[in-house]
């Protein structure tokens, strides 16, 4: 016996007519009463008597009726969670971040992702960039994201570059105006970045190529510490826009910097194999959120 004789079956169980049971299965009459004639002939009994114009299941054929059920119950749910697991709809996600985008960049997209596909779970980890590079090998995570540099040939790699802004306190002498620049800035106690942070150097460089002195106060190693340090007076910083964006109206006001300071990072898979649907998606709704803080530059390949 084969599938189809056992659809057939239990169609024409269901619906007590051949002819119906074509139409639930999408076939023609006879095609179900041909599936039928070679089921029983296999099974060397009855299955079917003609009673009053209907087809009356034997004795027999109830008996058979609760297992087919069952067996073909279990096949509708293994065709479910085909269809659920191709269209993203169930699945785990293991994403690892490095902490800017953990804590400003990634909750939003997760968020966006779970309340699609309330099926799927995700795995978050949280990361130093470098700790997130030395999680490639093991390949312990679907989705990476880390500041660069990250090594091209040992991941599948696709690189951002954003413009960093200045935040500073909601009351601070400067809140007027419109743009931040390191002469502007001058002598104005700062917060930077750890002095390893790409953003450190950047800004030591646009302050230097001014003749503005600079006037580190603080150093914070991740970005959300320093927008915290300033929205608690501490002074001014430039930080990447995201976490920017997440302390924007929590007594921290937003503004750009000038010259550009940018922000690299990259979004990648381990090698070796092809990002699950479901990782697929993710990139794409992470890649959404990201480009409306591109410059018209887009992403790096």
């Amino acid at each position: 016996m084969d599938l189809r004789q056992l659809e057939a079956f239990r169609a024409v169980i269901e619906n007590r007519s051949a002819t119906r049971a074509a139409v639930a299965l999408g076939v023609t009459q006879p095609a179900v009463s041909a599936q039928i004639a070679r089921l029983e002939e296999q099974l060397g009994f009855a299955l079917f008597e003609r009673a009053r114009g209907r087809l009356e299941p034997t004795s027999e054929a109830q008996l058979l009726y609760a297992e087919v059920t069952q067996a073909l119950s279990g096949l509708d749910r293994v065709r479910q969670a085909a269809v659920e697991i191709r269209q993203g709809q169930t699945g785990c996600l293991s994403v690892a971040s490095h902490p800017s985008a953990a804590i400003s960049l990634v909750p939003g997209v997760v968020a966006e992702l779970v309340r699609e596909r309330p099926g799927v779970t995700v795995r978050f980890i949280s990361r130093s960039s470098q700790g997130v590079r030395e999680l490639i090998p093991a390949q312990a995570f679907d989705v990476g994201i880390a500041e660069l540099p990250v090594d091209a040939s040992a991941a599948a790699v696709e690189r951002f570059r954003v413009e960093c802004v200045a935040v500073l306190p909601g009351d601070h002498p400067l809140a007027a105006a419109k743009t931040m620049t390191p002469r502007r800035l001058e002598g104005v106690p700062f917060v930077a970045m750890f002095r390893g942070h790409m953003v450190f150097h950047a800004v030591a460089r646009a302050f230097d190529e001014a003749g503005a002195r600079w006037n580190v106060c603080a150093e914070a190693e991740f970005a959300a510490t320093a927008c915290a340090l300033v929205a608690s007076g501490a002074g001014v910083a430039v930080v990447d826009p995201f976490t920017a964006a997440d302390f924007a109206g929590r007594g921290v006001l937003v503004r750009p910097f000038n010259p550009a300071v940018p922000y690299e990072f990259a979004v990648f898979h381990p090698p070796g194999r092809e990002p699950s649907l479901l990782a697929k998606q993710f990139v794409a709704l992470l890649r959404r959120r990201i480009g409306s803080f591109l410059p018209a530059s887009g992403p790096h390949s």
